[in-house]
This record gives C-alpha cells, sequence and structure tokens, in this order.
C-alpha cells in the first residue's frame, strides 16, 4: 500500500480548484452556445412519403372488401413485373397490406446514403409484424422522387399482462425500417448567398438576438453581426469563403450569456401536468372553485439596518401567505415565500382534477395575481 502524501494531494486539489476556475470563465453561468438557439437558414430537412404494399404478412393483411385498394395496387405491381391478371378476377389475399411510408431527407444527405423510415397501414391490416415492404419510391413536396425505401418491418410492442389484464405497449399497424430508404437525389443547400448567412433563432426574443449578435462581434470582430429583429441575426461572411466550414463551426460553439426568461406556465389539459420556469411569481388573490379555496396573501416586510450602521439601507420585501382550504374541513397553510408549483401540489393533495387546476390557473391570470403567460397544450 502507498503512503499518503499530503504535499502531492494537495497539488491535486489546486490543480483541480484551477481547472475549474478557468472553466468557469470560459464559459460563463446559464451559457448557452448558438447552436443550441438558433439554425443556420436553409439547413433544414425534408419530409418524404411514399404509398406501398408490405407483403409476407401471416394472414393479418387488408381484408379486400372494405380495402379494395390493396389488391388494385397489387394488380398494378404484377403488371409492372409483367404478370397479367385476366379480367374480372377477384383477388382476395389475406397477407399484404397497403401502407403510407414517411421519413425526413436531412440537409446534406447525398445519394448512396441510408436513412431511416416509418410505415404505417391505411387498410384494416391487423399486425405488420413480419412483413416486407416492397420497393417504394419517396417523393418530395415538388413531385421528385428522393429515395427508394425496401426491407423487413420492424414492429414492437408485443402487449403485457399484468393482474389478469392485457395491457397494449404499442398497436401493431406501424412500424419502422432503421435505415429502410437509400437517397437517390441531393438538395441543394445555398449556404451564405451574397455574403451573408443568416441565423435563425429559435424562439422570438429581442434581448437572446442582441446576445447572439454581440457574442459573434466580440469573437469576429466588431460589425460582423446584427440583430435584425428577434428571430433573424444576419452575419457577414469573411472574404474568403473557401473555409465556410470552420467559420460556421466557429460561431455555433460560441457561448451565450441568457437573460432571465419570461415567466411562463404550460398545463396539459389532458394529463393535468403543469410546468413552469423559475420567473412565475404570484400576487394576492382569493380564488373559490367548488369546494376548494385558495387565498394568497402578500404583507410588506421592512428591514432596517442598526442605529450606529453607517452605510445601511432599508429594504422592503413581502412576505406571501397561501391558505387552501376544502369543504369539509381540510386545510392546507404553505409557508411564507410559497411558489406556484406549491399551489399546485397542495391542490393535488386534496383531490382537485385537470379541469379544477385549468380553471384556478386562469381565474389567477385573469384578476392579475399570476404573474405569468398560462399556455394550454
Amino acid at each position: 500500500m502507498k503512503k499518503f502524501n499530503p504535499d502531492r494531494a494537495l497539488r491535486w486539489v489546486v490543480t483541480a480548484a484551477l481547472f475549474i476556475a478557468s472553466a468557469a470563465v470560459w464559459w460563463p453561468a446559464h451559457a448557452a452556445r448558438i447552436k443550441e438557439l438558433a439554425s443556420v437558414q436553409g439547413v433544414r430537412s425534408n419530409q418524404l412519403t411514399g404509398y406501398g404494399l408490405v407483403v409476407g404478412l401471416d394472414g393479418t393483411g387488408d381484408q379486400s372488401t372494405q380495402a379494395p385498394f390493396t389488391p388494385q395496387s397489387l394488380a398494378a405491381m404484377l403488371q409492372q413485373m409483367g404478370v397479367a391478371v385476366p379480367p374480372g378476377t377477384q383477388m382476395q389475399p389475406k397477407n399484404v397490406a397497403a401502407v403510407l411510408i414517411t421519413a425526413e431527407l436531412p440537409a446534406f444527405a447525398q445519394p448512396g446514403q441510408r436513412i431511416d423510415i416509418n410505415v404505417s397501414s391505411v387498410g384494416n391490416a391487423k399486425s405488420l409484424r413480419g412483413g416486407t415492404l416492397v420497393a417504394t419510391p419517396l417523393k418530395g413536396a415538388d413531385g421528385q422522387i428522393y429515395a427508394m425505401a425496401q426491407g423487413n418491418v420492424i414492429v414492437g410492442g408485443a402487449g403485457a399482462s399484468a393482474g389478469g389484464s392485457k395491457v397494449q405497449i404499442n398497436h401493431l399497424a406501424a412500424g419502422r425500417l432503421p435505415e429502410g430508404a437509400t437517397v437517390e437525389r441531393a438538395v441543394p443547400t445555398p449556404l451564405g448567398q451574397g455574403g451573408v448567412l443568416q441565423l435563425d433563432l429559435n424562439a422570438n426574443d429581442f434581448n437572446t438576438a442582441r446576445a447572439v449578435a454581440g457574442a459573434i462581434n466580440e469573437a469576429k470582430g466588431a460589425g460582423s453581426a446584427q440583430a435584425v429583429d428577434g428571430r433573424v441575426v444576419k452575419v457577414k461572411l469573411p472574404a474568403d469563403q473557401n473555409d465556410m466550414v470552420g467559420f460556421i463551426a466557429d460561431i455555433e460553439n460560441l457561448p451565450v450569456t441568457l437573460a432571465k426568461p419570461a415567466a411562463r406556465v404550460v398545463m396539459n389539459a389532458r394529463t393535468g401536468s403543469v410546468v413552469m420556469n423559475e420567473s412565475v411569481t404570484l400576487a394576492e388573490c382569493a380564488v373559490a372553485h367548488g369546494s376548494l379555496s385558495v387565498t394568497i396573501s402578500s404583507t410588506p416586510v421592512i428591514s432596517q439596518p442598526s442605529p450606529l450602521s453607517p452605510q445601511g439601507q432599508t429594504v422592503v420585501t413581502e412576505k406571501t401567505d397561501i391558505a387552501i382550504t376544502q369543504q369539509g374541513g381540510s386545510l392546507i397553510q404553505l409557508p411564507a415565500g410559497a411558489k406556484l408549483s406549491d399551489v399546485v401540489k397542495a391542490l393535488n393533495s386534496l383531490g382537485a382534477t385537470p379541469q379544477d387546476l385549468l380553471a384556478i390557473l386562469q381565474a389567477m391570470k385573469s384578476a392579475g395575481a399570476l404573474k405569468a403567460e398560462l399556455e394550454v397544450i
């Protein structure tokens, strides 16, 4: 066993502290990279769609009487292969299903590369498990073929039994083909037209646009970037555009210190989930909803310095008291300084439904007590 060396341990501690301090200086607190805040205009994916047939099913395909387009599609495919179906023949295959294929063609994708595709039944097939997708062209919005799809369909979710009841984890009328399509045509993606690169912010915020432009000007020189509005930042490209990839990579990795976000509360009306950020505050109000009653009061608290303090300053803060009562005697008294998250948690403990939460939050917003933007999804 090695003998403990305190000097060596001290050197390790000092080295780690210096490393952490240098990292903190290089990467500001609450910072995000530009690539996480904005995207380069024109660098986007393109949606592809196609219609095809999945064959080889174990009797779980479309029923021809309710999905007549399936045998029609099969007859058309056989005719292209030189197989003539006699007129008037009533085809009733049970191992074929008509499907729609959807995919996204990434930016800069080149011919020969593989992309993932999704397959969804458009008829009444019971399952696509074990099926094979026949070669299907995938077209873009302009009607041109950009990829060809073919392969074995992977369907998940066989179902699980728990407590005597069967729970279906995932339906079987849709599947996925990882790398199931081959790119046949590339989409041109021009960058920096007119010597100007445009960055489109993910959210409309003037402060973020100013911060992004400021970070670029600090790294690339004054006048390199200009915030046009809350969504667009334009960057001047260097005279030598041979290293455009390196220039864009440098810009995307620049750290940007973000300001405090706008107060927002997002609620899912179906599940009752409530998500809020740190900027949400509450003011005085009283809400009655059915058997629930919510009372929020604020009391100013004055903190004065000692008489002999030379640089003392009087500070006025507010003490927030929240009380939630339920008809029948249930009472929850929340501590001073309680936040909206505490109100929602207390309401849930009293059995409030998602509709109750939505109604109470909307009432607080209308009364001006909820200092946040309320979004219902």
